[in-house]
């Protein structure tokens, strides 16, 4: 399967709002995002770093999505209403992500070399959501909208607040949380 054919068929799967594919392709602009990213990914690769850089602010203004041409994002991620979505430079992010407008994916600007957040398969990140530094957001994690999360989130996990504290496992109180 095709990145174009995966990615389209995360948006149909996840919005009941899209009717077709062609309004997908043309009308979503973190589908836009994505697919010009990985031309911009391709310029980096190469070493063309400041070609990739101002391919990759063209296409932030056009879409009102920043993703930094050294992150590596897989096929089949979904962007919704995705402006002001902040990706850095080091970031991972995983087949089966969803992303909201006004998420960050980005670093302290203490860390040096791996710097941003990996984002594992199928974890969704919710709206104005912080996820800041070399930190990883487990398989099937979900982060609650506007939360900040500066820590790792385990696998199935659902983390809320500022700074974000697990709230459920794979739907179930933590034990710490039955005791008290």
């Amino acid at each position: 399967m095709s990145w174009l054919t995966k990615t389209v068929h995360i948006v149909k799967e996840n919005d009941p709002a899209a009717r077709s594919t062609l309004d997908v392709i043309l009308t979503y602009p973190g589908v836009k995002a994505l697919f010009f990213h990985r031309f911009s990914h391709f310029l980096y690769n190469h070493r063309f770093f400041l070609l990739a850089k101002m391919h990759s602010q063209f296409w932030r203004f056009l879409t009102g999505i920043e993703i930094h041409p050294g992150a590596q994002i897989a096929a089949g991620v979904f962007i919704d209403h995705g402006m002001g979505l902040v990706i850095g430079e080091t970031a991972i992010v995983e087949e089966g992500v969803m992303l909201y407008h006004g998420v960050t994916l980005g670093g302290t600007g203490k860390d040096t070399g791996k710097r941003h957040p990996t984002v594992r398969k199928n974890a969704l990140i919710s709206a104005h959501s912080q996820v800041i530094g070399p930190i990883e957001v487990g398989q099937d994690a979900k982060v609650g909208a506007s939360a900040v999360v500066i820590k790792d989130v385990p696998a199935g996990a659902t983390v809320v607040g500022v700074p974000a504290k697990v709230v459920r496992i794979y739907g179930k109180k933590p034990e710490r949380d039955k005791q008290e």
